[in-house]
């Protein structure tokens, strides 16, 4: 029986919005598996409306985080207007939307 192992999340940091209520620069977001968009040059991320939608993968910087630093942010509750937990089975989006990078001050 050949075992398939889920891939990590990815995460991105969101560089460019036309919509800055649904996209916040500089706000990470994790990327949701969607092939089908990959080929077209777009991502599944959950926005800032907690909706799963596509946007044009131009629009983010991927980027790789420690394995505790994804733990975190994948088990981190959205407010529950947000909460779409029950719907992937799983903590799929939670906490990306509510961390943002800091400033040097």
């Amino acid at each position: 029986m050949v075992e398939i192992q889920n891939p990590r999340p990815q995460f991105a940091i969101c560089i460019n919005t036309s919509d800055p209520d649904l996209l916040t620069p500089r706000m990470i977001y994790q990327i949701l598996p969607d092939e089908s968009a990959a080929q077209s040059n777009y991502v599944r991320v959950m926005d800032n409306e907690g909706e799963d939608y596509l946007y044009p993968a131009d629009c983010f910087i991927f980027i790789d985080l420690p394995y505790t630093v994804e733990h975190t942010l994948l088990h981190t509750s959205l407010p529950l207007s947000q909460d779409t937990s029950a719907e992937y089975g799983r903590q799929a989006g939670s906490g990306v939307e509510s961390v943002e990078m800091r400033q040097a001050a």
